[in-house]
């Protein structure tokens, strides 16, 4: 295990396609020196904000001597963008390029060694992005989810039926009405409930990981943009440079991390945590520490 060092955390500011999107640094003690280090962008899950398990997994990095970017998605968290909410799939993976840009104008940062590292949604967005972005040196994915993959898989009707839906609701805020939103996690859950959501609020409805900024609530006309997205479809493209893709042994997800490494070829890895499931991943210390470690390993051999 690599020595673990003291970090700090300073909030930042970048521009993403005309919206300020605000971030957390996460540096390592080391960084004072000034000398330009190895950094890692890692992105929040669909929902999320970067207060939660992305802060966690740029914290432990940084403790091992990477710099780490997190940062709000467009029209989430405390970033700018219209309206609320929206989960627009090419503008996630526009914020992946635009973080790499900001690190890139910083002196302390070596703008030839930047990684990407995309936990859940942003496991899609992240690699995605990284299809064509060759600054992107390495690409990690924890619990990597294709989003609208994910819909369909749990209601292929009723996704067809949103997508079908936003144009009108498009049509409904050029007319001056406000963005239709609905639940990502319900407020309560039962023995019915089925698991994966039941995971999700354990970890997003209590506790455990609430956050204000959190909503658990997303556009509905996104699942227009989405139905025209496909996170795996090209990520060949990444060869030959790495590609690291971790996942829990009991994750529903397990199978996208498994597709897509198939895919991507001989330079990309799936490694598998045992006994964990996709949110335990976010922030059990028995998931988390295995993937940092491993997570550490392979940005300081390819960056």
């Amino acid at each position: 295990m690599a020595t673990q060092q003291n970090t700090t955390r300073t909030t930042v500011t970048f521009p993403s396609n005309g919206m300020t999107l605000v971030g957390h640094l996460h540096s390592p003690e080391g960084a004072a020196d000034g000398a330009p280090r190895p950094a890692v962008v890692v992105g929040h899950p669909t929902t999320g904000v970067k207060e939660q398990t992305a802060d966690l997994y740029a914290r432990r990095l940084a403790e091992r001597g990477l710099t780490a970017l997190t940062f709000d998605a467009a029209c989430q968290g405390e970033s700018e963008g219209e309206p609320r909410g929206l989960e627009n799939p090419f503008q996630r993976a526009d914020d992946f390029r635009n973080a790499v840009s900001y690190l890139t104008t910083r002196d302390d940062v070596d703008a030839a060694r930047i990684g990407v590292l995309g936990i859940c949604g942003s496991g899609g967005y992240a690699p995605y992005a990284a299809q064509t972005d060759h600054r992107m040196k390495a690409v990690a994915t924890v619990s990597a989810a294709d989003v609208p993959d994910f819909f369909r898989s749990a209601d292929l009707e009723g996704f067809q039926e949103m997508v079908e839906r936003s144009g009108a609701l498009r049509a409904e805020e050029a007319a001056g009405k406000p963005a239709t939103l609905v639940s990502a996690v319900p407020e309560t859950v039962d023995a019915s409930t089925p698991a994966p959501v039941r995971e999700f609020h354990d970890y997003y409805r209590t506790p455990r990981a609430h956050h204000p900024r959190a909503t658990n609530e997303w556009v509905l006309r996104s699942a227009d943009q989405l139905d025209q997205y496909d996170s795996y479809a090209g990520v060949g493209k990444l060869a030959p440079r790495p590609l690291l893709m971790i996942a829990g042994s009991e994750a529903f997800t397990l199978g996208h991390s498994r597709d897509a490494v198939e895919r991507a070829g001989e330079s990309a890895e799936l490694f598998t945590v045992e006994g964990a499931t996709h949110v335990d991943l976010y922030d059990r210390d028995e998931a988390v520490g295995p993937a940092v470690e491993r997570l550490a390993e392979f940005f300081g051999a390819h960056l």
